[in-house]
């Protein structure tokens, strides 16, 4: 199936974008680069590259299942971060897949499945586990040296669990979603249910602590995070307690104000079956996208008004990520799709990239 036009970025201002000096679209009908970890039907692992029109760049294998995506600010370099609790990464080049380096654990730490480099390209942070003292949150500090990492140490993230680490714009804040829960080496069991400590964290690259936040109800595990360009820090949850209880499974933070529940409906929340998976924000057209794959639903609201613009079936949604007019979504189970938002209703459309086995998470490049 040919690309509908809509879904191309090919003006003439874009036939010659770069990253850092290094050409990452080629002609007037360039397409974003989808970057996530997909499993293949005999559950072989690969991290893999494609374009928005489905043609694939890498897929390349790995000894254990991947996570997030981030890209190096310079380099044309990512590295795919083992899901919780994986001991190792992948460094691979961008245009062809090549495996540059496998980045591995200390003893007694394994990873959580997301990182960030900063704006400057000498530094990177992961969200690992202390096993020795189970869900102590720690972010692993890494130096690059070329295209290639070395570990120099670690600091606290002032909470347990800690799942995904982002940026504020400034480049130099960082913002943690500690999930609260506790788990032992080599194992996803939730060790601590009934007295789970969540909480978002604002903290400087020294460490510092900025803010400490938490949502009401202690068993909601903030897991997920996504920054609009003005500072507005979005999370998304996945709730552990009473299936009876709703819980809010979309939070805000904007700039100078407290954490706090997006004003989401109760129906709506009732129907993500208390999981969600990935979160986005467009900044061009203040939007907030989450996928809920256990209940195969996919929303999309205002960002500043929280009126809803989509509510819509999509089965076993996984990733997420924001592109030109609108955002892509993985499935795990079926087709990915294509949803323009530039009408009142966002308008769907299948994808040529292959069906299922993709994880949670969709790293676009543009």
């Amino acid at each position: 199936m040919a690309i509908p036009q809509r879904l191309t970025l090919g003006s003439a201002l874009l036939s010659a974008v770069t990253l850092g000096g290094w050409k990452l679209f080629k002609g007037r009908q360039a397409s974003p680069l989808l970057l996530s970890a997909r499993d293949d039907s005999d559950g072989r692992h690969y991290a893999v590259g494609y374009r928005l029109d489905g043609r694939q760049v890498f897929a390349t294998e790995v000894g254990q299942r991947c996570h997030d995506i981030i890209h190096h600010p310079s380099q044309p370099i990512a590295l795919f971060v083992a899901r919780r609790p994986g001991t190792e990464s992948y460094l691979l080049d961008l245009r062809d897949g090549r495996l540059l380096q496998t980045l591995h654990t200390p003893a007694d730490r394994h990873f959580y499945g997301h990182a960030v480099i900063h704006k400057g390209g000498e530094w990177l942070y992961t969200t690992e586990n202390d096993t020795t003292d189970p869900g102590r949150g720690l972010l692993g500090v890494y130096r690059f040296d070329g295209p290639h990492l070395q570990r120099t140490g670690e600091i606290a993230t002032h909470g347990i669990g800690p799942h995904q680490v982002a940026w504020l714009p400034d480049g130099e804040t960082l913002v943690v979603a500690n999930g609260g829960i506790r788990t032992e080496a080599e194992s996803r069991v939730d060790m601590n249910l009934h007295a789970m400590q969540p909480s978002l964290v604002l903290m400087r690259r020294d460490g510092t602590l900025i803010s400490h936040e938490a949502l009401p109800q202690v068993m909601n595990s903030v897991r997920h995070l996504a920054i609009a360009d003005d500072g507005t820090i979005l999370t998304c949850q996945q709730f552990m307690g009473d299936a009876r209880e709703v819980a809010p499974l979309l939070a805000i933070k904007r700039p100078g104000a407290a954490f706090a529940a997006f004003a989401v409906a109760d129906a709506q929340l009732q129907s993500m079956a208390h999981y969600t998976a990935s979160v986005a924000v467009h900044d061009g057209q203040r939007l907030v996208a989450l996928t809920a794959p256990r209940a195969n639903r996919f929303f999309i609201w205002d960002l500043d008004t929280a009126a809803v613009r989509l509510d819509a079936p999509l089965p076993d949604c996984a990733g997420v990520a924001a592109v030109h007019d609108g955002f892509v979504v993985t499935s795990g189970q079926g087709r990915c799709r294509y949803y323009d938002c530039r009408p009142d209703t966002p308008i769907a459309t299948a994808l040529t990239l292959p069906s299922g086995w993709w994880d949670n998470h969709l790293h676009a490049l543009r």
